[in-house]
């Protein structure tokens, strides 16, 4: 059993409440082990299931209590994880280039597959279809970024190479919406649940889904820190099952489904019915790190500069802790 505190694991007081009720009921002390998940974004679907896993109970039939603390990025939960604040993180695909350059942590499971990410063009009577695209500009986040390089990717798959397009930095999307709407770009890649929106009001169209043109990928994973791998394993594992768990009730229950990542994500429940249908087909229901996925993921590591050579990826990642391991 293990418990703690934002002051520090070993919680004594609790403990000791914990013992003094188990006395009065004549049976043994026993609560949930805490895993603190940390989530790089807490607005997109992509890290639903571990709010399914906790509303539904699905984390605590594994004797886990999750302590969920949301990021503003990706780089702000990876030093969470280095500070060790956060034991569990909810992160990209991409990010296995830290653990590469010396992040004590190791990926776990791959969560999703294929990008759900969209190529959004704004509306207007020249930009009709792809082709038209060609030179113009297309919004990202930052350089080096998953959206940097699926735009560099679209251009490839248009046979225009790697600067077919103009790919612009903006930041933070509502910068990417007005960059949009003022047409200071013609296309920018965005999330299906955003995109969908964006559509609804009549900025402009979704004109691509990047898993069609990146279906093997590593777009999400589990990682955890080396520290907790090692002491913690069980939980770890715990977790896991929790997780992969969650999922498969997501299969069965849309409506349910669609409840909690509309509140959670704050959006409505029609454009996450949407994302829901979207989204689904890309989670990982194995954890499983598959060959053509990391070849993939290895050389986007130095297409985009994340790293200046492919690396050994058999280092970056382990399944050791995943459910049924073996089977």
């Amino acid at each position: 059993m293990r418990m703690w505190s934002n002051n520090g694991r070993n919680l004594t007081l609790a403990a000791g409440a914990a013992l003094i009720c188990a006395a009065m009921s004549g049976g043994p002390a026993q609560a949930d082990s805490v895993v603190r998940v940390g989530t790089a974004v807490a607005t997109v679907f992509d890290f639903v299931p571990l709010n399914v896993g906790i509303e539904k109970g699905i984390f605590k039939k594994h004797g886990i209590e999750v302590q969920e603390l949301n990021f503003g990025g990706a780089a702000k939960m990876h030093q969470a994880m280095v500070a060790g604040s956060v034991d569990v993180g909810l992160g990209g695909g991409p990010e296995l280039a830290f653990v590469e350059k010396g992040e004590p942590v190791l990926a776990v499971a791959a969560v999703m597959g294929p990008p759900t990410l969209t190529l959004f063009v704004r509306k207007d009577p020249a930009l009709k279809s792809l082709a038209d695209l060609k030179g113009k500009k297309i919004s990202v986040s930052t350089v080096g970024s998953l959206t940097a390089w699926l735009a560099d990717q679209f251009s490839r798959s248009e046979g225009w190479g790697s600067n077919g397009v103009d790919v612009v930095a903006l930041g933070a999307l509502s910068a990417r919406i007005s960059a949009l709407r003022d047409g200071q770009t013609e296309a920018g890649v965005v999330d299906i649940t955003n995109a969908t929106i964006m559509q609804q009001q009549g900025i402009g169209t979704i004109m691509l889904s990047f898993g069609k043109i990146v279906p093997d990928f590593i777009t999400h994973a589990v990682f955890a820190r080396d520290p907790f791998m090692k002491d913690y394993p069980q939980e770890l594992r715990n977790f896991l099952a929790g997780w992969f768990d969650a999922i498969t009730y997501m299969q069965a229950h849309k409506a349910e489904t669609v409840s909690i990542a509309a509140k959670v994500m704050h959006r409505p429940e029609d454009v996450v019915s949407i994302a829901y249908d979207a989204t689904m087909p890309a989670f990982s229901t194995t954890g499983k790190f598959e060959a053509k996925p990391l070849a993939v993921l290895r050389q986007s590591f130095v297409d985009m500069k994340w790293l200046p050579k492919a690396p050994d990826m058999s280092k970056l990642y382990t399944e050791k802790y995943l459910p049924h391991q073996g089977s």
